[in-house]
């Protein structure tokens, strides 16, 4: 997967909570970075000519019978090493020092003093105290021949550790946290002045290497097809491969009767406005809906539309004379996941939209954005010219409001979920709320309460209104939207969406609830 025409740094996951954030840093600065297991092999480690090296924390005691361990040869390839909480306790370990079990955990904020501003500490001053994020049982207690301290704090007496001959370098605290206000000094110390690497890995970049990356990779008589679904990562994805190989690809985009309001012409229409796609739009409402009638088991109704979904495409996608490449908008954090020293760290979601397709129909894959995090792709999607209203959209399901109209799936309730999340969105728009709020949207609830509308009694359905703040999605809390905005958006679902006669606003976390209702 290598870039070649950037350095690259080697991120080594011996199991951290952090070091998806590690690469986070290292790609905001512009230099080009992977996680691999640090189980992998040295000569896999060589064959990707790295130009740093970063071992990431962990869990585990160096000491431990099943602690992750690396091949100790790698600290023999002559490249900068950072070690990070574990990966500086097993650097010491591995070169004859010496790490034991700390008086007591230490967990939060602590004081660094600087007491040597060299290498990676070099923005400092001798005597600086900074703050810093510490998540460690062990610590170092003596350093390896060749090392010497150049920061400590009061628990951790060779807090920073270096061999400036061998630019190998040692933290026991997390500087790629936010916790460590001046973390991030520190990594570009590591990058630019130990390294000397240069910030050379940019949205543009990106765009054009791929571009001739899928030139070449694709036969000059053969057609790709791609699965549109008007999110961000799909959207990316053709306007790239539509860049590189134009009247080439082929884009399907499936009205499954479960999208929102407007969205199948407006994706239509930007679409073919903006990049001039050759676009097939099939509406496939009724097979859907026939499909899914009766159906209120949430897993029932997610497998269904995934097969669905193969059946419409594949019967579509068959037409195109000499298809013979899929494209997936795949990121970086789902190959993360795949590798992960502590194996995959979920099972693939039963509704990704694509999934069995590339067996199905014996299709290449390409995958464009699987070197992206999401806050990339957006950065790619921008240099390329898609509206600012795409690229930030909320995330949406697979399965899209499969999941969100709660209970049996028939046209009248899907309808009225559709102008209540309209609703929804409208007033969080209005209210400049969009872009601080990671998803806003309306769900509908198989429950019916009484209410009354002028003289007459109701016996109709509620709806919940869910609002979160996240930054990647995988823990979020609920947003605390003002309460004018809430009772606008209650007043106008109530009034002006038949079905709905109350309106409740879920202030439940992730975890221990999900995002999604189904």
């Amino acid at each position: 997967m290598t870039v070649a025409a950037h350095n690259t740094v080697v991120i080594l996951d011996y199991g951290s909570q952090y070091t998806q954030l590690i690469a986070r840093r290292v790609r905001e600065s512009n230099v080009y970075c992977e996680i691999h297991p640090c189980t992998i092999p040295l000569d896999q480690l060589k064959a990707l000519k790295p130009s740093a090296i970063i071992m990431s924390g962990g869990p585990d005691s160096v000491y431990g019978e099943f602690s992750p361990k690396s091949d100790p040869g790698l600290l023999e390839l002559g490249l900068p090493v950072l070690g990070i909480c574990y990966g500086e306790q097993l650097m010491a370990h591995q070169l004859g020092g010496k790490v034991e079990k700390g008086e007591h955990h230490e967990y939060g904020r602590a004081d660094l003093v600087i007491d040597e501003p060299v290498g990676i500490l070099a923005p400092f001053k001798k005597g600086e105290t900074i703050t810093v994020w510490m998540s460690h049982g062990d610590r170092l207690t003596q350093e390896p021949a060749g090392f010497r301290t150049i920061a400590s704090s009061p628990n951790a007496p060779h807090c920073a550790i270096a061999n400036l001959e061998k630019n190998f370098y040692g933290i026991q605290f997390h500087p790629e946290v936010a916790h460590s206000p001046r973390g991030t000094e520190i990594i570009n110390a590591f990058l630019f002045d130990v390294a000397g690497m240069k910030p050379d890995w940019t949205p543009g970049s990106f765009v054009d290497e791929s571009i001739e990356k899928i030139k070449a990779q694709v036969g000059d008589d053969e057609m790709v097809i791609c699965g549109l679904s008007g999110g961000v990562d799909s959207s990316v994805a053709a306007a790239l491969c539509h860049k590189a190989l134009g009247d080439r690809l082929v884009c399907i985009f499936v009205d499954n009767g479960l999208l929102r309001k407007g969205e199948f012409d407006g994706v239509v229409k930007m679409m073919e406005e903006n990049f001039h796609l050759n676009l097939i739009a099939v509406d496939a409402r009724e097979q859907f809906l026939s499909e899914l009638k009766g159906v209120t088991d949430p897993e029932k109704k997610r497998k269904i539309i995934g097969r669905v979904f193969i059946e419409v495409f594949d019967e579509h996608a068959r037409k195109i004379k000499n298809a013979r490449w899929l494209v997936q908008g795949t990121l970086y954090p789902d190959v993360i996941e795949s590798v992960s020293v502590r194996g995959p760290s979920a099972v693939i979601k039963s509704h990704h939209n694509v999934g069995g397709l590339p067996e199905k129909m014996n299709l290449k894959l390409i995958e464009p954005l699987r070197e992206l995090f999401k806050d990339e792709v957006r950065a790619a999607g921008e240099s390329m010219g898609i509206p600012h209203d795409v690229l930030w959209r909320h995330p949406f399901p697979g399965p899209g409001l499969g999941v969100r109209c709660l209970g049996e799936l028939t046209e009248e309730r899907l309808a009225a979920l559709r102008e209540a999340d309209a609703i929804v969105d409208e007033e969080i728009r209005a209210a400049g709320l969009y872009d601080s709020i990671w998803q806003s949207f309306a769900v509908l609830l198989p429950v019916k309460s009484v209410g009354v509308m002028g003289d007459d009694r109701t016996y109709e359905e509620a709806c919940a209104i869910r609002a979160i703040s996240s930054s990647d999605g995988m823990t979020a809390d609920w947003s605390r939207i003002p309460h004018e905005v809430l009772a606008k958006m209650s007043t106008r679902i109530i009034n002006e969406v038949r079905g709905i006669n109350r309106v409740a606003y879920d202030i439940s976390s992730k975890p221990p609830a999900t995002i999604e209702w189904e």
